[in-house]
C-alpha cells in the first residue's frame, strides 16, 4: 500500500537564502535571454535543474524568495485537444461511502460492499468516511508535515538527498531530471512497513504523529482489503493472504502557492503503482480524477479518506475488475 498525505497550504516565513540567490540571478539572465532565442535549443535546461537541486530548498524556497515568475522548468505544454475540465465533469462526482456500523451490521456491510464494488470498477476512486481514523489525528498529521516544511532550510537541509535507501527521503521532484517537466511540489517520504524505520531517523517535529498515523492506517487498510475481497466474491481474508497489507510507504507532499498556477501543475497525470493508496487532502483540495474523458474534481470532505485502487490491485488478481484511473493535481 502508498498512503500519501495532504496537499498543503503555504505559510510564508522568512528564510535564509544562501545559494537560492544564485539560483534567482541565473534564472532572471535565462529569462533575459530568452527574449532574444530564436530556438529551444539554446535553453540550457540541464544547468537551470542542477541550480535548482543545489540550493536543497525546493519549491518553498522559491517562494520564500518571492519569485513572481516561475522558473522554465516548471513550464508544462498544456494539450486542449485532449481530455479536459468540461461542463459535464461538474456533474460528476466521485462516490462517497459511510463505513458506519459495517462491524456490527451485516446487512450494513453487505451493502457498503456492493457500493465499493460498483465504485472500484467504474471509478476506481472513492471517497470513505466513518472509518476509524479520529479527526484529532487526520489533523496531527497535516500539521506535523506542515511543520516539517516550514522548519528552517538549514534543518531541511541536512535531509534533502535523491538516495532511495535512505530511511527518510526529501527533496523536491523524485524525477526531476527525467521528466520533461518538473512539478510545483516538495516531498519527504519513509518507508513504514513491513520493516519500521528507527524512530531516530524520522523527523522530531513529526515523528510521533508518523508513527501513530502508521498505526491506524494499516489498521484502516486490513479492512479495506477484506472489503475489496468481499467486492470481488472472494473470501474477506484473500488479499491480506496475499499479502497485499504488507507494505507501507508514507508519502507527504508540499504545494506552497505558485505565482503562476497556469503553467504547471502539482502533480502530472498518472495511475499509482501500488495496491491501494489512502490519501489525505486538506481543504484546499485541487486532486482530479479521470472520468469518461474528463477531469473530475474530488471536492475535499472533512474527515474522509480518499481511496485509490492502484495498479497493483488491478493486476494482481485474476477476479479483480476494479479500475487504476489516472489522477493529477493542479
Amino acid at each position: 500500500m502508498q498512503f500519501v498525505s495532504s496537499k498543503l497550504p503555504l505559510v510564508m516565513v522568512s528564510l535564509k537564502r544562501f545559494e537560492l540567490d544564485k539560483l534567482i540571478r541565473k534564472m532572471e539572465i535565462i529569462k533575459k535571454n530568452e527574449i532574444s532565442m530564436t530556438t529551444k535549443h539554446d535553453y540550457d535546461r540541464a544547468s537551470e535543474l542542477k541550480a535548482f537541486d543545489e540550493t536543497k530548498d525546493g519549491v518553498k524556497g522559491l517562494v520564500d524568495a518571492s519569485v513572481t515568475s516561475i522558473p522554465r522548468m516548471f513550464h508544462h505544454e498544456f494539450d486542449k485537444d485532449s481530455t479536459s475540465s468540461s461542463s459535464n465533469s461538474h456533474k460528476l462526482v466521485i462516490p462517497s461511502i459511510d463505513l458506519v456500523d459495517i462491524h456490527q451490521d451485516p446487512t450494513r456491510r453487505k451493502i457498503v460492499v456492493e457500493k465499493i464494488r460498483e465504485a472500484s470498477e467504474t471509478w476506481g476512486f472513492f471517497q470513505i468516511v466513518n472509518h476509524g481514523i479520529e479527526v484529532s489525528v487526520l489533523d496531527e498529521m497535516k500539521n506535523g508535515v506542515v511543520r516539517f516544511f516550514e522548519q528552517d532550510s538549514e534543518v531541511k537541509r541536512e535531509l534533502y538527498t535523491r538516495d532511495p535507501v535512505k530511511p527518510l527521503v526529501y527533496n523536491s521532484n523524485f524525477d526531476l531530471y527525467s521528466s520533461p517537466a518538473a512539478t510545483w511540489r516538495d516531498t519527504f517520504y519513509c518507508f513504514m512497513a513491513p520493516n519500521s524505520p528507527n524512530p531516530e531517523d524520522l523527523p522530531s517535529v513529526c515523528r510521533d504523529i508518523m508513527l501513530e498515523y502508521t498505526k491506524q492506517v494499516m489498521k484502516l487498510g486490513n479492512l479495506l482489503f477484506e472489503l475489496l475481497s468481499e467486492a470481488l466474491g472472494l473470501d474477506p481474508n484473500y488479499l491480506n493472504e496475499m499479502r497485499c497489507n504488507e507494505g507501507l510507504a508514507l508519502v507527504c507532499h508540499y504545494y506552497p502557492s505558485c505565482p503562476e498556477p497556469e503553467l504547471t501543475l502539482g502533480i502530472t497525470k498518472h495511475t499509482d503503482n501500488d495496491f491501494i493508496t489512502v490519501l489525505l487532502q486538506d481543504h484546499i483540495g485541487g486532486l482530479q480524477v479521470l472520468r469518461e474523458n474528463s477531469w473530475v474534481d474530488v471536492s475535499p470532505v472533512p474527515g474522509a479518506l480518499v481511496i485509490n485502487i492502484g495498479d497493483l490491485l488491478q493486476s494482481g488478481s485474476k477476479s479483480c475488475r476494479s479500475k487504476s484511473i489516472s489522477c493529477k493535481l493542479l
